[in-house]
């Protein structure tokens, strides 16, 4: 490989979800570009992602996504030396958008094309963000809308799933509890805004399986119908309105409290499990600050190295595409036969993610 051929970056493209998403990044794992267009504004109406929607929307901004992503990274596309596309887990219809361009991308321009677990990229995020510090093994943590899962992750594409959700996703519970005390959408940064001033010790809200050291398993379903209960009494009228001031923040600061206590009980639990000495981060959930500072008072009490990504790499983004640089270099890539696998993360409580084979 020639010197030229050597610093040619990868476009790496993600829409497991609501987020389109583009990046080009070199073989030394630097971002040239990224670019993200949000659908916020577009699910707001219903509280959540609407399939469908998020599916029309990704083939709306696909194509112009990809093209600001190269012309910001200063590069033409014949400089790409391949396409990574986020191909697990997902939404079925947004994940074949992503899919489906890159592969006519990489066809147009005769180059490889690969497929990345949007799960482990997420941890992969800590290695953008921190470069070569990080030492395996580690717990790594990932906490989204749509996921919250404990790994023993060994390598950046060897990770052994240690347990997680149950029902509910942490990033899901915020949306629902969100939604309960009338707030905007997303949950997560509304949630934390109407929790500043409160007090989290105002409610005993239930920190379901915390307390069970036989599991590493969670579960956030009971915690959000007990703050259904707190703003809407059994028998209590449909139209009761949702709290306001004093009332709000206190009930907002109890839930987040108990969202991240139920997190870090489980997080110490998996590294006395495993005896890692090291916590890597990410998904959405880890963007809230309560939850960082704990994983970081955790990390100080127990002498761990705890990282945690910026908060544009919490949420969902294609920088952290970065990970097909982990196959690229093992000379490994995905012929044009490659398919998506959606997946959930309740039905990956058995499987052992393993990103070296997408399609098996």
């Amino acid at each position: 490989m020639g010197w030229y051929k050597s610093i040619m970056p990868l476009l790496a493209i993600e829409t497991t979800c609501d987020e389109t998403a583009a990046a080009v990044i070199t073989r030394s794992r630097e971002v040239l570009s990224s670019v993200v267009a949000s659908q916020e504004q577009l699910h707001a109406r219903w509280r959540g992602v609407v399939p469908e929607l998020a599916s029309r929307a990704h083939v709306e901004r696909i194509i112009p996504v990809i093209d600001e992503a190269v012309m910001r990274a200063g590069v033409a596309t014949r400089d790409l030396e391949a396409v990574a596309v986020a191909v697990r887990p997902g939404l079925v219809g947004s994940l074949l958008v992503g899919l489906s361009a890159g592969k006519a991308i990489a066809a147009a321009l005769r180059i490889p094309i690969v497929g990345y677990d949007h799960v482990l990229a997420h941890l992969y995020a800590c290695r953008i963000a921190h470069g070569d510090v990080l030492t395996y093994p580690y717990v790594g943590l990932v906490a989204s809308g749509g996921h919250t899962s404990l790994f023993h992750v060994r390598g950046p594409l060897d990770a052994e799933r240690l347990g997680g959700t149950i029902d509910d996703a942490a990033g899901e519970a915020f949306d629902k509890a969100a939604s309960l005390l009338g707030l905007g959408y997303p949950g997560g940064p509304e949630i934390e805004r109407a929790a500043a001033g409160g007090n989290a010790k105002a409610h005993r809200l239930p920190r379901p399986l915390a307390n069970d050291r036989e599991r590493l398993d969670m579960s956030f379903s009971g915690l959000k119908t007990a703050l259904r209960y707190l703003v809407r009494p059994p028998g209590a009228s449909a139209d009761v309105p949702p709290p306001q001031g004093q009332k709000l923040a206190d009930l907002a600061a109890s839930f987040q409290q108990a969202v991240v206590d139920s997190i870090l009980a489980k997080v110490e639990l998996a590294v006395e499990r495993t005896g890692c000495r090291g916590v890597i981060v990410g998904g959405g959930v880890a963007a809230n600050t309560l939850l960082r500072e704990s994983l970081e008072a955790l990390g100080r009490r127990r002498r761990l190295q705890v990282l945690i990504p910026p908060r544009s790499l919490c949420t969902d983004n294609a920088a952290m595409g970065a990970i097909a640089w982990e196959r690229l270099e093992r000379g490994e890539d995905d012929g044009f036969d490659l398919d998506v696998r959606p997946g959930t993360d309740r039905a990956a409580a058995n499987r052992r993610p393993d990103v070296r084979s997408p399609t098996s």
